[in-house]
């Protein structure tokens, strides 16, 4: 793995996202969602990933981490990409984590669909968030990102049916939407948000923030 130009400063947040080699999809069915998802829990520990070691009937959420690498403050995934926001305590954490679930995602993938070569586009990407108001911000950008796929053209053209929106993110589980709005499931456990500020105490206040946005943006 290549040196990155701009170090990743442990204490500090950063929007991390990667998209498929040539803008192709990584994820083609329900099954890639969530074992995407569910490397994100597994691979986030300083010791190996041992999948072989899992008993019949048990998940990859099942497995007895060591020390997480980083903490996840929010996630989405999208047919081509996806986007972390993330924190680490220790230098190279965040570097390390990637390299993991990127590999082990990628072997999954080329294995089940008969491929060879890269999946994902180079180096993850990278951006540093040092002001509080835009790190506020990441939680509303990264978890309305599915809109885009029931209308492209949402922020430049605003939204054109506001409960359309609404019911479709409350469907979409491929972020970590439905974990801010309350919703119990196994994918909870990604999370550890008590690392990051506390802008959204409850549902209340996470989704004022989130039809903030949407109201900004919807046709009048």
């Amino acid at each position: 793995m290549s040196i990155r130009k701009v170090k990743l400063v442990s204490g500090e947040y950063y929007h991390i996202y990667n998209r498929g080699n040539s803008k192709q999809k990584i994820f083609l069915d329900k099954e890639d969602y969530l074992r995407f998802i569910g490397l994100l829990y597994a691979c986030n520990q300083k010791g190996n990933l041992k999948v072989n070691n899992l008993n019949k009937g048990q998940t990859l959420y099942d497995i007895e981490r060591e020390e997480p690498l980083v903490n996840i403050g929010a996630y989405c995934l999208m047919p081509n990409h996806f986007h972390l926001l993330i924190t680490q305590s220790e230098d190279n954490n965040i570097s390390n984590f990637i390299q993991k679930f990127s590999t082990s995602y990628s072997m999954y993938f080329n294995k089940k669909y008969k491929r060879t070569g890269s999946l994902f586009e180079g180096k993850f990407k990278s951006q540093h968030i040092n002001i509080d108001q835009y790190l506020k911000y990441m939680f509303s950008y990264i978890h309305l990102n599915p809109v885009k796929l029931i209308q492209k053209d949402w922020k430049e053209s605003g939204i054109k049916n506001k409960k359309e929106v609404v019911e479709y993110l409350n469907d979409y589980p491929y972020s970590s939407y439905l974990d801010y709005i309350g919703i119990q499931r196994t994918q909870n456990k990604i999370l550890n948000i008590k690392t990051f500020p506390k802008y959204f105490p409850n549902k209340k206040s996470f989704l004022a923030e989130i039809f903030e946005w949407l109201s900004y943006n919807t046709l009048s």
